[in-house]
């Protein structure tokens, strides 16, 4: 069923737990993912943030950086801050390997260091009042692909984008009450889970 779906949370480096908690408020099972073949068993994954190189740095070991790009190609991915740097196609300031499956640009600390971190609301394309946005030492998306979907922008710059099973935030919503980023990933999962129908003629 598609309601018993697993998402698994990237756990090498940054606030992970934080995720789980979220994914635990909203009724969804979740598992902490430490090694390449503990993605085999998940529905979907989340990328929190961190550090970008820093999490290249444990993902080249035991294939893992591979099996992830293979999950990503087939399966629902959420990455906030340096999750959505590992999700893009071209990141800048400086240029590094990514996962290269979401069609945007994006730019490392382009608001500053951690000290400039910052609380923002602003209006989105989700369902309710506006989203509150958590920054702390924020990428900048600069530039997004013809299939990217912009939900919620922050002066002129896209900072929550979708593009079919992959979902990327600048900002951390795990640090928010407001779960609907959570929420519309868990959806994205459920989705991509149902059962296909086969229509016969």
């Amino acid at each position: 069923m598609s309601d018993q779906i697993t998402i698994g949370v990237l756990a090498l480096q940054g606030d992970y737990d934080a995720h789980r908690q979220t994914l635990s408020l909203l009724g969804v099972r979740s598992v902490l993912v430490r090694k390449p073949e503990e993605l085999d068993d998940i529905d979907g994954l989340v990328i929190p943030g961190g550090e970008s190189s820093t999490f290249l740095k444990f993902l080249d070991r035991e294939g893992f950086l591979a099996k992830l790009r293979d999950f990503v190609s087939q399966k629902p991915a959420f990455g906030t801050c340096a999750g959505a740097i590992l999700l893009a196609k071209e990141v800048r300031n400086p240029t590094q390997e990514s996962l290269g499956i979401l069609d945007i640009a994006i730019q490392r600390n382009a608001y500053g260091r951690q000290i400039d971190s910052s609380i923002m609301t602003g209006p989105t394309k989700l369902d309710g009042p506006p989203l509150e946005m958590v920054f702390i030492r924020a990428p900048r998306i600069e530039r997004t692909g013809a299939g990217v979907e912009v939900l919620a922008e922050r002066e002129q710059h896209p900072v929550l984008v979708r593009q079919g099973k992959i979902l990327a935030a600048t900002f951390h919503p795990e640090l928010s009450s407001d779960t609907r980023v959570h929420e519309l990933f868990v959806n994205m999962v459920r989705e991509q889970e149902k059962p296909r129908v086969q229509v016969t003629r």
